[in-house]
């Protein structure tokens, strides 16, 4: 089975577990406790989703590397690029239209998802575009993920350049990288969840 690694990681008082994977068998376990865990609101979950790859500096098209998924404070990092296999719970889980999945530029995610790994995502909402109409704030349709979370989270969002360019099709991937990863789904899902709710 392939490797498995669970870590902490803290964000504004927060601290969420990630488990960090490229087992399809760990993908279902995440799943089956998320949805055992929420299974009260499941005909309104919201889920924060993110992908990741090698940033290519020629032409050459770089494949989806990972895919983040975050409800509450568990998080998901998924090494699709070293999967042993892709669970087809987690093709339902994401092709289930009860689900929000939210993100940044999540349009895009989802086509990369599709192309990528033939995984469609049924319910996608753009945190930019959530975040202007419910806050009557035009200008964030073109606000990135920091600039959405100190608006309506009123959160600091460290993105360095060097995590967000680096090697996210690495076997392993360092806690930096984690760290990075797991505090871009889980504040999509905060903001999303706020958002969705009207709590912010």
């Amino acid at each position: 089975m392939a490797a498995t690694k669970v870590s902490n990681v803290r964000f504004e008082g927060n601290v969420i577990t990630t488990t960090v994977t490229a087992s399809g068998a760990a993908v279902e376990s995440w799943l089956d406790e998320i949805l055992s865990v929420h299974r009260r609101r499941l005909h309104k979950l919201v889920v924060g989703l993110d992908v990741e790859w090698r940033p290519s500096f020629s032409r050459a098209y770089s494949k989806t590397a990972i895919l983040q998924l975050c409800v509450g404070r568990r998080c998901l990092i998924f090494q699709l690029l070293h999967a042993d296999y892709v669970p087809n719970t987690l093709d339902e889980f994401l092709s289930d239209p009860d689900y929000t999945f939210v993100g940044v530029g999540v349009a895009a995610d989802v086509e990369r998802l599709e192309n990528d790994y033939d995984l469609e995502v049924a319910n996608a909402e753009d945190l930019a575009e959530l975040a202007a109409k419910e806050m009557g704030h035009p200008d964030l349709r073109n606000a990135g993920l920091q600039g959405i979370a100190r608006v309506v989270m009123d959160a600091h969002v460290e993105k360095p350049q060097w995590v967000r360019t680096g090697p996210w099709d690495a076997s392993s991937l360092s806690d930096e990288q984690i760290e990075y990863a797991t505090i871009d789904a889980f504040v999509s899902f905060e903001v999303g969840r706020m958002l969705l709710s009207g709590y912010y």
